[in-house]
């Protein structure tokens, strides 16, 4: 039986009813109107709806009305649109938009279309142009996440061949992001075509040093190596064989000797398949694939080819354990990269398999708390921290703790609650440093240090970041390098050194990006401090700064990144972007974010 009605928004709108297209609705603002009902984040009332999309009619409550009648008479009984404000429910029918958002067995019906409302604009509506703007860049961005979870399914089920025109159509849509130019020449080198592999480094290479200045990081060639690396087996063969490799490969990695421990787990995981034990052989993959992408630099696309291999074995041999870490994992890569539904779908699936686990759920909710922390969704990110803690102590989990706890100091400074920001991460740093986990100090360090610049400590605050900054450059981390430069830059610019600040930012800017696995939270936390700062001096880079922040804030559905986005556009003079600020803001819990909107509104008038 075929589903009663499809509604199409992506590319050019159109509704079918059980594969027959209907007629179309007339007028574009309908379109927009149908648009905006399904993906508003809480239903608006009727005036606002009239002053986003009729500003310039004689009657926008009228036009309004006349546009939702033609709603009702295109959709039919197959929704329900009534009341004020607007609800919109769907009874036997399905928006394409959807697709995107849902899990992986909705996201398997996807097919890329085009742009949300391709081809239409509305003049004369500035606050719904910026409102479309952003939606665009996020699903347009949904999409390419699909398409790459897709390539990567398909490279670690050996089948690299196919995956080539998936990796073929992201670099067309995206030619300067460089883990997509990674992920094609991979599936090139793997499919056995390492010359074009090689020819498609050298067009890469050429295309950012014409483009942007400079080459790409040394991932984008290792990408060519890693392909084609063969690991011969050992004198002695065997389970015994692999299982010692095995456990070699994680000391190793745990000790900080990550070349020769990823040597190991390939050898592993070659004697594992050699004597045909899968469950060895998946138990390899997914360490190596962790392995892959938390201990060495630009190495995220690698490693999730591997654990979505590892995944696959996991669920052979009835692994749930390992299959829910191998899922957390692809969930954790996409959260760094601000694919924000496929890593929510790699989560649920996690949390689906890890069942009674507290150590691997506390683990999964710490990394949903991060994710939702990311897009502005605090209450519920704060009690995924609640229960990631709960789980951690049950396990006793000491890291993991520290770890959900930083991310509770990290909201409640977003929030500006810095006193409570701060006792939560003194408690956090107590923790590390009974630890000795160096490794992580420069994270809740710098956050904690802003939390004293903003309550006037400013002696305290440079103590704090001057050391965050050094452990960061010893560690060569470049999230804690940006994290901390940030705050550095801060500093100068709170004794009144702007130009020395925007130095400091700058720094941080590069330093955060170098990789291609950059997390996408950072490079907009700098953006946002760099813009803020820049403007003090207007800053003739301010307006590229600017467009940088958005397209990343609005890609990456970091919502309140959008709202500073939009506040920044509106003091360059944007048309309806403190409008679209103050239309975003209201379904976002954060006061201090909701006083920023309202001072740039009061200074505005």
């Amino acid at each position: 039986m075929g589903m009663a009605m499809i509604i199409r928004l992506l590319g050019t709108p159109s509704i079918e009813v059980d594969g027959v297209p209907m007629g179309p609705l007339r007028g574009r603002k309908s379109w927009a109107l149908l648009a905006y009902l399904v993906l508003a984040e809480r239903p608006a009332s009727r005036r606002r709806l009239a002053e986003l999309l009729f500003p310039d009619a004689d009657d926008p409550l009228g036009a309004l009305r006349w546009s939702l009648a033609e709603l009702r008479r295109g959709l039919g009984t197959h929704a329900v649109l009534a009341g004020d404000p607007v609800c919109l429910q769907m009874t036997s029918c399905v928006v394409d938009v959807d697709f995107l958002r849902g899990d992986s067995t909705q996201a398997a019906a996807w097919e890329p279309a085009g742009d949300l409302l391709e081809g239409m604009s509305f003049a004369g509506c500035d606050t719904f142009e910026t409102w479309l703007l952003v939606e665009r860049r996020r699903l347009a961005a949904a999409g390419d996440a699909l398409l790459h979870e897709r390539a990567l399914a398909l490279l670690g089920h050996d089948r690299a061949d196919v995956a080539v025109g998936l990796a073929a159509m992201l670099v067309g849509r995206s030619p300067l992001d460089e883990n997509y130019q990674a992920l094609l020449i991979r599936c090139l080198a793997t499919s056995g075509d390492v010359r074009a592999a090689t020819e498609q480094v050298a067009r890469c290479e050429d295309l950012f040093q014409r483009e942007l200045g400079c080459l790409p990081s040394p991932a984008l060639r290792g990408a060519v190596e890693a392909s084609g690396r063969l690991v011969a087996l050992s004198p002695q063969v065997g389970r015994a064989a692999a299982r010692a490799q095995l456990e070699a490969g994680t000391a190793a990695i745990s000790a900080g000797a990550v070349d020769a421990g990823l040597e190991c787990l390939r050898r592993a995981i070659t004697e594992a398949s050699a004597c045909r034990d899968a469950s060895l052989e998946a138990t390899a993959l997914v360490e190596l694939g962790g392995a892959l992408v938390h201990a060495v630099r630009g190495r995220d696309e690698e490693g999730a080819a591997v654990l979505h291999q590892g995944m696959g074995r996991a669920r052979e041999v009835g692994d749930r354990r390992l299959a829910a870490k191998a899922c957390r994992e692809l969930g954790f890569i996409d959260v760094q990269a601000g694919r924000r539904e496929r890593a929510d779908s790699w989560l649920s699936e996690a949390a689906a398999l890890a069942v009674d686990d507290d150590g691997e759920l506390a683990a999964i909710c710490g990394v949903r708390a991060m994710n939702l922390s990311d897009t502005a969704y605090y209450r519920e990110a704060d009690e995924q921290v609640t229960r990631s803690i709960e789980h951690a102590l049950r396990e006793g989990n000491r890291r993991q703790h520290v770890w959900s706890l930083s991310m509770r100091g990290r909201m409640n400074l977003l929030r500006g609650q810095p006193a409570c920001a701060a006792e939560v991460l003194d408690e956090c740093l107590a923790i590390v440093q009974s630890e000795r986990w160096a490794a992580f100090l420069p994270w809740p360090e710098s956050l904690r240090a802003e939390t004293s610049l903003i309550m006037g400590d400013v002696e305290d605050a440079g103590e704090r970041y001057a050391h965050a900054w050094a452990l960061a450059c010893q560690l060569a981390d470049p999230c804690w390098e940006g994290i901390a430069a940030r705050g550095m830059g801060l500093l100068e610019a709170r004794r009144g050194s702007i130009r020395a600040a925007l130095t400091w930012l700058a720094d941080a800017l590069n330093r955060c990006t170098r990789w291609p696995d950059a997390y996408s939270w950072v490079h907009a936390y700098v953006l946002d401090a760099i813009c803020t700062t820049g403007f003090s001096v207007e800053d003739p880079q301010i307006p590229s700064w600017v467009d940088e922040l958005a397209e990343l804030a609005s890609r990456s559905g970091m919502r309140e990144m959008v709202v500073r986005a939009h506040l920044h556009m509106g003091k360059l003079g944007s048309p309806g972007a403190l409008e679209a600020a103050e239309l975003a803001v209201q379904s976002i819990d954060n006061p201090s974010l909701a006083s920023l909107v309202s001072e740039a509104r009061g200074a505005h008038r």
